[in-house]
């Protein structure tokens, strides 16, 4: 059944990235027509998949910037917000500093709310942010307490705030934390649906997918993989984003004697090492994921084999009990039509040519699965009765 806003809302989407987060509003009724994004190449590639939005590039702190965000809004009578501040500075993935400038952008969504008293208004960030404190000159706050202290009296909140987009029909395990909050006067309460207790696993996902050998930097070690090129057509048929990036021989290596859901520093003898001696790491770097579990949170460096576990989960090639028999497949990263079916975007999500594969890993990973935008919103508008 469809389930869309029986009269369109208009939006106003702040820190925008590249517009991963909006790509089902239209289809619930809600039309960006504001946007704003401090990275002009960002920027740039948001106008190429929304070029009917205004598009405002520069820094929200900056108060010319600030202010034509919110004249273009109200000219365009935007009734909803969505937020999502940058979350550097607090993610697990991050520095976790708390002085970090990036924790304050906060303060101009806000700002931007009461100025423009919408509707409604979403605001996404990492759970990490209930422990965060920002600085209000005579005392630190909470970022929750403050954002409470500065909406509720106009604002009806949410309830249940951390959210993980594996029970929303996303196959990744993700956690964020969600304002969702309705003006008192609508008198409707908002939060996110129950969870119907389905978890789609990467191989419901992407099992189905052709097995791609890695591209490796070193040619002299290309002669590993005869079949790369008869892979690398069959990946190609699926999707031209089908094809991963270049890896680097002796990382692929440890990964051909890791077994799924395994790091490579579990192996006695294909272990992360330097000049032959076993290097350190965290047991969740140069790992595979697992066939029966979502993919694990996707992050901007999603190309890079030693991160937190970006490795395909691979398939048996040589079973054995004996680590330099055994062979698994794919030693390498996830493509990044992957990226798109595990981020629950468009699998013809129209992604500009000029753009690099690590800008496009990188956006993804600073994304909201927009899947779990649309559950929320259509939510709304059962329960707010809108679509009536």
């Amino acid at each position: 059944m469809e389930i869309k806003f029986r009269n369109r809302i208009k939006a106003l989407s702040l820190f925008a990235n590249v517009g991963v987060a909006e790509s089902y509003l239209h289809d619930v009724g809600v039309d960006v027509v504001v946007a704003n994004e401090l990275v002009e190449k960002r920027a740039r590639f948001y106008r190429h998949l929304y070029p009917e939005v205004n598009m405002i590039a520069g820094d929200i702190t900056d108060e010319g910037i600030y202010n034509e965000i919110i004249h273009k809004a109200r000219l365009e009578s935007v009734d909803f917000i969505l937020a999502t501040p940058p979350c550097q500075g607090m993610s697990c993935a991050g520095r976790k500093d708390p002085q970090d400038p990036r924790n304050s952008l906060i303060f101009y969504a806000i700002k931007a709310i009461k100025d423009l008293n919408p509707k409604f208004v979403l605001i996404e960030n990492v759970p990490r942010q209930k422990q965060t404190k920002l600085n209000m000159g005579s005392k630190c706050v909470p970022i929750p307490e403050f954002v409470e202290a500065e909406l509720s009296d106009n604002y009806q909140f949410n309830e249940k705030r951390v959210i993980n987009a594996m029970d929303y029909g996303v196959p990744q395990s993700r956690q964020r934390y969600f304002y969702l909050l309705v003006r008192k006067d609508e008198g409707v309460h908002w939060e996110f649906p129950q969870p119907d207790g389905k978890i789609i696993t990467l191989k419901d996902a992407i099992g189905a997918l052709p097995s791609l050998d890695p591209l490796l930097r070193e040619e002299s070690e290309r002669y590993r993989f005869p079949d790369y090129e008869r892979k690398r057509k069959d990946g190609l048929k699926i999707s031209k984003w089908h094809i991963p990036p270049l890896q680097t021989w002796k990382y692929v290596e440890w990964l051909i004697h890791t077994p799924t859901g395994c790091s490579a520093f579990q192996n006695e003898i294909f272990f992360p090492s330097k000049d032959g001696r076993r290097i350190k790491g965290g047991p969740q770097t140069y790992k595979r994921m697992s066939w029966d579990k979502p993919a694990t949170t996707v992050m901007s460096n999603s190309n890079i084999i030693s991160a937190f576990t970006t490795v395909h989960p691979g398939r048996v090639i040589i079973n054995s009990n004996l680590e330099y028999e055994r062979q698994y497949s794919d030693p390498r990263v996830l493509t990044i039509y992957e990226l798109l079916i595990i981020s629950s975007l468009p699998l013809d999500w129209d992604i500009p040519d000029w753009a690099s594969d690590c800008m496009i890993r990188e956006v993804i990973g600073e994304g909201i699965p927009p899947l779990m935008v649309k559950r929320a919103i259509e939510n709304l508008i059962v329960e707010g009765k809108y679509n009536q």
